[in-house]
């Protein structure tokens, strides 16, 4: 195998650990919109200072998805089934309010749908890194499920 760049073996290095803080982050910032939509802090649903009326469609739903599905990623407890679901609202939610106005998302308003989206499908797969409940509770049953270890090498053909 040959040797790897410095900034190569110091991304690895760090990959799970920023992973994680990745995964806190969105999680973070996706719980923020759940919160203020159903309880009106931080500015309240739409920037308005209200809150959504509970059961109402889709507005009520989306902010419970956003809060709980976001405190679940996180704190890292049922990362990619939470990320999943919160990946399909995100998708729900560009197409049904953003993209039968204008093609691109900086157009319609859709970025952060889009973002929220694409970012949530990344941790299906990444899974939640290494500081994660999931991790703390269950371990880490393979190396590539906390996000660490080394990449496959190409398998001879």
């Amino acid at each position: 195998m040959p040797a790897q760049s410095p900034v190569t073996e110091f991304t690895e290095r760090f990959r799970p650990h920023v992973l994680s803080l990745f995964r806190i982050v969105v999680g973070l910032l996706f719980a923020c919109h759940g919160a203020s939509s159903l309880f009106g802090v931080l500015g309240g649903a739409m920037g308005k200072g209200l809150t959504v009326p509970a059961g109402s469609w889709p507005g009520w739903y989306a902010a419970v998805i956003q809060l709980v599905g976001g405190l679940l990623v996180m704190v890292g407890l049922g990362t990619r089934s939470a990320a999943f679901i919160s990946s399909g609202s995100m998708a729900y939610a560009y197409f049904s309010a953003h993209a039968g106005s204008a093609l691109w998302p900086l157009q319609n308003g859709g970025e952060l749908s889009a973002l929220f989206c694409w970012a949530f499908l990344l941790l299906v797969f990444t899974g939640p890194g290494v500081w994660s409940l999931d991790r703390l509770f269950f371990g880490a049953r393979r190396p590539a499920e906390a996000g660490v270890g080394t990449p496959r090498e190409p398998s001879a053909v």
